[in-house]
């Protein structure tokens, strides 16, 4: 006979998750053990099995949710009609703070993915390239003179940008999410020497004789 839900079998679901994503991002998938897990949760391995059958499926549910939220995202934004730039500048803000809230799930995704089996990786990937295709045809349409076959690498570079931002940036550091979306969104889109870019001012005009070293007084 099979074991009757309790009421809070999805809130208890959700706090297991949330423990598994953060000693999985500590320890790795293959270190990290249901034991540990069990002992972090404050509930027995049995108990624990009677929400998450083993460690695969927590680590696929980690990633799974993770990446609804994203498209979720890609898909409110899209909502929004905005103009091209305008639009990939609202994705990395709302990714950006996704990533600072959700450091755990993200190092995951990128990092534990690979120990999942073919058929849980393949759904996983299949998400992944719904978002990275949602960022690709935005960036196709910024520069469309670039060659289809650079479309993705670009995309990626991007996705270097923002992925790996959450190795380091700390929410309460000296800039919040928002600011360090606009650094990426600024050196993405206009380079590093952008005026966009918090600190640098906009370059003066050359005036026509900066080059020229005339003599002063104007003298021959």
């Amino acid at each position: 006979m099979a074991r009757t839900k309790s009421p809070n079998f999805e809130v208890q679901r959700s706090a297991i998750l949330e423990n598994a994503a953060q000693l999985f991002a500590q320890k790795s998938f293959p270190s990290a053990s249901i034991a540990q897990l069990a002992e972090l949760c404050g509930m027995s391995k049995p108990l624990l099995y009677h929400y998450y059958r083993d460690k695969s499926h927590l680590l696929f549910d980690i990633a799974d949710t993770h990446l609804e939220r994203l498209i979720a995202m890609v898909d409110e934004v899209a909502e929004q009609r905005l103009d091209t730039e305008a639009h990939l500048k609202a994705l990395i803000a709302r990714f950006m703070e996704e990533y600072a809230t959700s450091r755990h799930h993200h190092m995951v995704l990128v990092q534990d993915v690979k120990f999942l089996e073919d058929e849980a990786r393949r759904k996983v990937a299949e998400k992944e390239r719904y978002v990275v295709d949602a960022f690709a045809r935005l960036i196709a349409k910024l520069r469309p003179e670039l060659p289809a076959e650079q479309v993705k690498p670009v995309t990626m570079t991007l996705f270097g940008m923002m992925n790996w931002t959450f190795t380091w940036f700390r929410a309460d550091g000296p800039i919040d999410s928002a600011a360090m979306a606009e650094i990426v969104s600024q050196m993405f889109l206009h380079g590093v020497y952008s005026p966009g870019l918090p600190g640098i001012a906009p370059k003066q005009a050359e005036t026509p004789h900066e080059h020229l070293h005339l003599p002063e007084n104007g003298a021959a």
